[in-house]
């Protein structure tokens, strides 16, 4: 899958969402697993499992994260990046030592056209692998819904990065994650 592709892809899941049910595995030659979405206003990011070439060479899979900036009902992309990605296959908290496992971070400028070097504004992602017991993940006002398979993505535009929630399918606060800082039990 050439870059042009991803970037098409990416776009019509930023138009329609996620596919439901999120697809398995890379079956029928898929190369792209789209993973998880977050949009914050006129910001965005999404992630995708990506497998390179030919799955026979048993390379492994990595997850890659694209930032989106809305600009005159057009989403531009700002830059991405990815690496190694955990299992696709839930794990209980106790297994995955914590109810959040923050394994990615990447920032990208959101003003990169601006005349002098000072000012710019970033956009933020930080991706998450959620354990069995949490079904939602609630940041500030935001409530998202964590996929079957528990990696998730959260984006933000402000300094300070946001609190993450961990809640239980009940809604109870499991635990509570300040992107800014290591991770609080609540």
């Amino acid at each position: 899958m050439n870059d042009h592709e991803v970037h098409e892809e990416c776009l019509r899941v930023l138009r329609d969402g996620l596919p439901e049910p999120i697809p398995a595995g890379f079956d029928d030659g898929r190369e792209f697993l789209p993973l998880s979405l977050d949009v914050d206003g006129d910001i965005a990011v999404v992630t995708f499992l990506r497998q390179p070439g030919d799955a026979s060479r048993s390379v492994p899979p990595f997850i890659e994260g694209w930032t989106y900036h809305r600009r005159d009902g057009e989403w531009m992309e700002l830059g991405g990046g990815g690496g190694s990605a955990p299992e696709l296959t839930r794990r209980p908290a106790t297994e995955l030592g914590g109810y959040l496992h923050r394994y990615g971070t990447s920032k990208t400028v959101r003003n990169a056209n601006r005349l002098l070097p000072w000012g710019a504004k970033w956009v933020s992602q930080v991706r998450l692998w959620a354990s069995s017991e949490v079904t939602q993940l609630r940041v500030g006002d935001r409530m998202l819904n964590v996929p079957p398979h528990g990696h998730t993505v959260v984006v933000w535009g402000a300094r300070r990065a946001p609190i993450v929630e961990a809640l239980s399918v009940d809604g109870a606060i499991l635990d509570t994650l300040d992107l800014d800082m290591a991770l609080v039990r609540a």
